[in-house]
């Protein structure tokens, strides 16, 4: 006897039922329209990489999350290595920029697909997650910044997410806050472990997530989570937090008003005018361009987590539905390719995270989930008539129609295919019988206004006289009929 196995799938992963996966393709394709009005073009590279290629990418904690993966090749062939798979689509592209020089630069693309960190699952927290990204890379100008911060305006915009923010700063701001609290370049937590003082940012992106409190603890002694784990503090002194606390309390919705306010903490720090004022342009940029500061704000919090940023950053919340964090992200990185080929090529982009934005638009109820793309069902009443249902539904299909001929149990009358329409939200089927083929007609059934008109018919035979929701037409207008009542549908 064969051994029964479980239907099961590895904690942290998922899979998509089609409701919920037709609300994604849409994500997609909307997406993939704003992204190639911006000259942006598609690339998709492997799902595992050398795992040399990933490690030493990402910060410390990214890092610990890599998912080896076994290399059959091993042992054979001479210099094969570890592999891994990918836990962001930007390190594959700096291997690809590397590896193909003969690229045009700026190299524009983008790509959507999935990525793996084996982070402890949480509810929403998934292993495996899909991220669509863009990047420019070999733009030294930060003009090429402010670009992809309004693609992101555009592309939730787009999605009709409702209101949301886009915030940026700097890397290079961040670099002043190290001097001006006066933090080393490596910061010792606990007895032996030494990391680079960058970890700082690495905190702080938690802001929104873990609250000023917890930021507070993990910068200087750590603390325990609520799972009981151990969070390490980076050893920083309360005298240096309470000016890190100083820069984090500069806030306004005016950007002007927040460089202002930048400006006069950071009087004394030397090369701060020069990377403010950087900040400024692409302030003046945005303003120009019509991106003023009810969508695109400073807030000088932003650090984003992985270590390869090196200048702007800028990350995108959804106000209706700030719980669910940020939803697209992204920012500069000249220096994630000289990793591979020692040269340093100026690159900046964003990412969106495509599931995290589904969960939070179908919270909203700002997204079109359907159970099928089927419009029209064709329906299976008399087996001696089922070439007449095949040349029915390749009309349908040929005139663009999505459509689909029960091909269930013979044994289901048209009651039970009507329901199987209904668990569908199919909104038309189309019935044709021994009767309809001698008149020369089919019956077309409005299921949705069947289901509204039969609620106030009283009795069988009231509903066997009226037959809510449906109408004859003509065999040789069933196409034309059913053009019209989907564009009506959709007035």
């Amino acid at each position: 006897m064969t051994k029964k196995i479980k239907p099961r799938v590895f904690r942290g992963l998922r899979d998509w039922l089609p409701e919920e996966m037709s609300a994604r393709l849409w994500i997609i394709d909307t997406i993939r329209e704003v992204y190639e009005r911006y000259g942006f073009a598609p690339l998709s590279t492997p799902a595992i990489e050398y795992y040399e290629a990933l490690t030493g990418s990402a910060g410390s904690e990214i890092q610990s999350t890599l998912f080896k993966v076994n290399n059959p090749d091993r042992g054979v062939n001479p210099g094969d290595d570890a592999l891994g798979l990918r836990f962001d689509l930007t390190v594959p592209l700096a291997r690809v920029i590397s590896q193909y020089r003969d690229l045009p630069r700026p190299f524009r693309r983008y790509q959507v697909a999935s990525v793996y960190r084996a982070d402890k699952p949480d509810p929403g927290r998934f292993r495996e997650f899909t991220q669509f990204d863009l990047d420019a890379v070999g733009v030294p100008t930060t003009i090429a910044d402010v670009e992809i911060m309004c693609a992101m305006c555009d592309t939730l915009s787009a999605l009709d997410v409702g209101p949301y923010q886009v915030r940026f700063s700097s890397r290079s701001i961040l670099n002043l806050l190290l001097k001006y609290a006066e933090i080393p370049p490596k910061v010792t937590v606990g007895k032996d472990d030494v990391r680079p003082a960058t970890d700082v940012f690495r905190v702080l992106d938690k802001f929104d997530k873990i609250g000023a409190k917890k930021v507070r603890l993990e910068l200087t002694t750590g603390y325990k989570d609520e799972s009981g784990d151990s969070i390490p503090g980076l050893g920083l002194s309360n005298e240096q937090v309470d000016l890190i606390e100083q820069f984090l309390a500069i806030k306004s919705e005016d950007r002007d008003d927040v460089l202002s306010q930048l400006a006069g903490l950071f009087s004394d720090v030397e090369g701060a005018p020069e990377e403010i004022a950087v900040i400024k342009d692409m302030s003046d940029q945005l303003a120009l361009l019509g991106y003023g500061s009810d969508r695109i704000v400073i807030d000088l919090s932003i650090a984003r987590g992985l270590a390869y940023y090196t200048g702007p950053v800028f990350e995108a919340v959804l106000l209706d539905a700030p719980e669910f964090g940020s939803v697209f992200a992204g920012g500069r990185y000249d220096e994630l390719v000289t990793r591979f080929i020692g040269e340093k090529i100026p690159a900046t982009g964003a990412s969106l995270g495509v599931d995290r934005l589904l969960a939070a638009l179908i919270h909203l109820k700002r997204v079109k989930q359907e159970k099928t793309p089927t419009r029209v069902l064709v329906t299976a009443m008399d087996p001696a008539l089922t070439n007449d249902y095949l040349e029915m539904t390749w009309e349908l299909r040929r005139a663009g129609i999505p459509c689909e001929m029960f091909l269930g149990s013979k044994r289901k009358g048209i009651g039970k295919q009507m329901k199987y329409a209904d668990s569908l939200d199919i909104p038309f089927a189309v019935m044709f019988g021994e009767d309809e083929k001698n008149r020369g007609i089919v019956t077309i059934k409005d299921l949705q206004q069947g289901r509204a008109e039969s609620q106030a018919i009283e009795g069988r035979e009231q509903w066997i006289r009226e037959r809510p929701g449906q109408i004859e037409v003509p065999r040789n207008d069933l196409v034309d009929r059913i053009k019209e009542l989907l564009t009506d549908q959709h007035k």
